[in-house]
């Protein structure tokens, strides 16, 4: 394409003309691979952005969307349903620690944290402590780009430019990353724990009575892989209770397979009030996210007259009737496949191959679990970013397709790989590292 013609798209999170001068195109994918417009093949070591969990082009999810279109286009959400907004439902909550038994349907993991925010306030409102209203998010942390979500996230690119127009009442917790004590750990740090006792400080700060809620990433995406400290989450938990403060786990990347079990809350043995899910609801093929409720939550709304709106909140595409048809089908392909808890037998490989490029130039540390990886990079000095981009850049001339942010490299795999396409990665990785 010819750079006229790419002007017309303003893209996201993306250096636009650094883009446009010299472009990287996908046309074509499937299984573990994308193709350029020129005909090279690319392996996704991230799923595309850590969305596409059982690989790309698969039949059934486009088969089960073709014939929804056919049947019924759109459903109005509202007053109204259709019978495959329940049927997916239910699947969910089948696979969602116990008691998280009720849906309420998103577009997006950005829509998901804003309503999971909105529940926890719109909560606390109707059991009568109304002056529950502050929100409590990390240091480092990402919850999409709504007002919300910026507000409780933690990373400076994405709140500056709208620091003066956030929601107010808001704190953040510290975030756990610590290269001096934890770096190329394998799997959970043994340090950092501690970190969660500055939730109480923050109950001291503000009084319990004010405070609605924590919002959580099992473990945080975006920022760059950082991994909960053994014990941490567990601890945030029990202050949580302690106070009758809901916790909400933002597990849009993690959900659906990524750490080994069907959510991190499951694998870490830890159940939050409210989850947030998108990404691998779908297999990334068509937009959709949800909010997953504990019951206590759910009926807490459900009083006055039968005939009142219990939650005045809600999107005209919620629940989609093609979004549920590909959230079915791909629900339907994990169980079969059991690539929900695929990621558990992969681990040893993946963590092995992950830290042979621990004595390798510039490389400061290596961050795992499940098939997830965060590769952290020396900066280059009055430079940060510059290092991890030309490694993003140089995998991607041979072949794969990796994620970067600030100076490191993330790496997701759809669930379907192969050991020998992870020994492709690490290899690839491993050379453009060599060669920097």
């Amino acid at each position: 394409m010819s750079r006229s013609e790419l002007e017309a798209y303003w893209m996201p999170f993306t250096s636009n003309r650094q883009f446009k001068s010299k472009p990287r195109l996908l046309s074509k994918a499937s299984g573990m691979h994308y193709w350029t417009p020129d005909g090279r093949q690319i392996l996704d070591a991230v799923a595309g952005l850590w969305c596409v969990n059982a690989g790309h082009g698969r039949r059934e999810i486009t088969e089960a969307v073709a014939s929804q279109l056919e049947t019924m286009d759109y459903a109005p959400p509202f007053q109204m349903g259709h019978p495959a907004a329940f049927e997916l439902a239910n699947q969910i909550v089948k696979i969602t620690p116990p008691g998280l038994d009720h849906v309420f349907f998103t577009n997006s993991g950005s829509e998901s944290v804003d309503t999971a925010l909105k529940i926890a306030l719109a909560y606390h409102r109707a059991r009568g402590e109304a002056t529950r209203t502050r929100l409590i998010g990390r240091e480092r942390g990402y919850h999409g780009v709504g007002f919300g979500g910026i507000s409780v996230g933690g990373i400076l690119p994405n709140r500056k430019m709208w620091s003066n127009s956030m929601l107010p009442s808001v704190d953040h917790l510290a975030h756990t990353h610590d290269l001096g004590k934890n770096a190329f750990t394998r799997g959970l740090p043994e340090h950092g724990a501690n970190l969660a006792e500055e939730l109480e400080r923050l109950v001291t700060l503000h009084d319990a009575s004010t405070i609605a809620a924590v919002i959580i990433e099992p473990i945080a995406g975006s920022t760059g892989v950082l991994i909960p400290p053994k014990g941490y989450l567990k601890r945030i938990r029990e202050i949580c209770d302690r106070h009758g403060i809901l916790l909400i786990f933002d597990e849009v990347i993690t959900g659906f397979g990524r750490t080994g079990s069907p959510f991190a809350a499951q694998e870490f043995g830890v159940t939050p009030d409210l989850l947030t899910v998108a990404k691998g609801l779908t297999n990334g093929c068509i937009p959709m996210g949800a909010v997953i409720a504990r019951k206590s939550v759910y009926e807490a709304f459900m009083q006055g007259p039968d005939n009142a709106i219990e939650l005045f909140h809600g999107y005209t595409y919620s629940a989609h009737p093609t979004a549920c048809a590909a959230g079915l089908a791909t629900l339907g392909i994990y169980e079969r496949e059991g690539l929900l808890t695929r990621a558990k037998s992969l681990a040893k490989t993946w963590e092995d191959a992950a830290h042979s490029l621990r004595e390798l130039p510039h490389v400061i540390d290596v961050r795992n679990y499940g098939l997830i990886l965060g590769l952290e990079l020396e900066s280059i000095p009055g430079k940060p970013g510059a290092r991890a981009f030309e490694v993003y850049t140089k995998c991607f001339e041979r072949g794969l397709l990796t994620r970067q942010t600030a100076d490191i490299i993330a790496l997701s795999p759809p669930l379907i790989v192969e050991p020998a396409q992870i020994d492709q990665i690490f290899s690839t990785v491993g050379e453009v590292l060599q060669a920097a």
